[in-house]
């Protein structure tokens, strides 16, 4: 296959890394950055197996990299998904354009920039969790998905293409009923801000002692809200009818607040991951310019609050956290 990946981001790294262990394919990296990336990609997982190889082509350039490819994959944040596909729309061609994440906009722009015949899929989750160890050049993967949810659009031979994500990812496919399974997610858009508002809507500008681990110290409070929040967006998923999405109490296999906890709080992968924050001086401050803030909110949670509000579903929660977040980045310049 040729596979060109958009971005470089972890993602991107790590897919790079996972598609060049079989000789067949052939990868181009379209980013921003090309000068920093290596002829050759290096990626290691969790298991100490090592996935690498040779890079085709790093440019900034869409014809150069996008034109005549099977595959085009975006690896990127929500707020580069609409300037990306404008600059890969005349090179496109017959290729299959895809998202590895879908649930910040990556549907809903495609929808309005595309051709409304352009071939496209999206996860529903991210088939890795990954990290880059030194950018351009190698990666890890820290843990799998054992199966990957995927929506098509446009795509006449599903099967087919499943099969090839499946070979490509090493991980077997289902396909998904509606880009909305994969467009709308109680994954990041809502886990992420419920998390971020129980952490900080009470100290936006209270220096602190020290860095805040995400996940393994995660507390009942944010158990709450995030099942709260989920219950509210499960009333839109009701409403449009879309199958294939478990409520998070379902997803973790717990049954109230207190199991959530305890769930989150004791994955593995999740363990190393801080809140964030920046270090000034001796203190710890908010860092809006995280994605967790500037991506989230903006172009995750945002999709689902004004989905509710067009569909008159009422979510006091959803709109609570999404409206002191969105405040929080106009207040800080993020938005």
């Amino acid at each position: 296959m040729k596979i060109c990946i958009c971005g470089g981001g972890a993602l991107g790294h790590t897919c790079a890394g996972f598609f060049l262990s079989n000789p067949h394919n052939q990868v181009n990296i379209y980013s921003g950055h090309p000068e920093q990336w290596s002829e050759y990609i290096s990626v290691q997982d969790c298991n100490g197996v090592t996935f690498s190889g040779y890079l085709n082509k790093v440019t900034n350039l869409p014809e150069n990299t996008v034109k005549e490819q099977d595959i085009i994959l975006l690896c990127l944040p929500g707020f580069l998904i609409q300037s990306t596909l404008l600059a890969i729309k005349p090179y496109i061609g017959d290729a299959v354009v895809g998202s590895i994440v879908s649930s910040t906009g990556f549907f809903f722009e495609a929808h309005s920039i595309l051709s409304p015949n352009t071939k496209l899929f999206g996860f529903q989750r991210v088939p890795f969790i990954s990290r880059v160890k030194e950018y351009g050049k190698s990666a890890m993967i820290l843990g799998y998905k054992t199966q990957l949810n995927v929506a098509f659009e446009n795509i006449a031979d599903k099967e087919s293409f499943r099969n090839i994500l499946s070979e490509l990812f090493h991980t077997r496919v289902s396909v998904l009923n509606s880009f909305y399974e994969a467009a709308l997610s109680n994954s990041n858009p809502i886990l992420h801000p419920a998390r971020l508002y129980s952490l900080f809507h009470n100290s936006e500008e209270v220096p602190f002692q020290n860095s805040i681990p995400f996940y393994s110290n995660w507390s009942d409070k944010s158990s709450r809200l995030l099942i709260d929040m989920d219950a509210e967006f499960f009333q839109l998923v009701n409403k449009l009818d879309i199958q294939n999405i478990q409520t998070l109490l379902d997803y973790y296999g717990c049954s109230n607040a207190t199991t959530l906890t305890k769930k989150i709080s004791t994955i593995n992968a999740f363990k190393d991951i801080m809140s964030p924050m920046r270090k000034e001086n001796d203190k710890w401050l908010i860092d809006w310019e995280s994605r967790y803030f500037i991506e989230d909110f903006p172009f995750g949670l945002k999709f689902i609050k004004e989905l509710c509000d067009y569909h008159n579903i009422y979510a006091p929660n959803i709109s609570k956290v999404y409206d002191w977040g969105i405040t929080c980045l106009q207040k800080y310049g993020k938005v």
